[in-house]
């Protein structure tokens, strides 16, 4: 099963970014310390995640073809273009008129975009097909 959407990308918009607060203490995963006084510092979403600013954007989620690499329908993808695709990262590829994300297998004279999820097949590039690799995700952002 091929799984390709169309995605709608936008890009992080500096004037109405937020900040946020950030407990400056690591959040134990154990049991919690009684003694630790939480010292708050503000934080922008952006700032952490958006390296080259003029090459970012988000992207949603559309599908379950990549819910292996814990990518979930609805989540929302930190895309930059700036990245150079490399094997073994997940990218957002236009192939055949169509976005898609998956997986890169780059191997010596084939590409695959590779799903995580068993119940999609790969896709092997061919030489006849277009592929752009339009950029690389570095982040995602779930609900829980």
């Amino acid at each position: 099963m091929k799984e390709t959407k169309t995605l709608i990308f936008f890009k992080p918009d500096q004037e109405h970014s937020k900040k946020l607060y950030l407990v400056n203490e690591g959040i134990s995963a154990g049991f919690p310390s009684p003694a630790d006084d939480f010292k708050e510092l503000r934080i922008s979403i952006d700032q952490e995640v958006v390296r080259n600013e003029e090459a970012t954007f988000y992207a949603r989620v559309s599908g379950e073809s990549m819910k292996g690499a814990g990518l979930d329908d609805g989540d929302l993808l930190v895309i930059d273009r700036s990245l150079e695709p490399q094997d073994n990262k997940i990218a957002i590829c236009f192939i055949e008129g169509e976005f898609t994300v998956k997986r890169l297998k780059v191997e010596k004279d084939c590409v695959y975009l590779m799903p995580e999820n068993k119940k999609y097949q790969p896709i092997k590039v061919s030489d006849g097909d277009e592929l752009i690799i339009w950029g690389v995700v570095t982040y995602v952002v779930k609900k829980l």
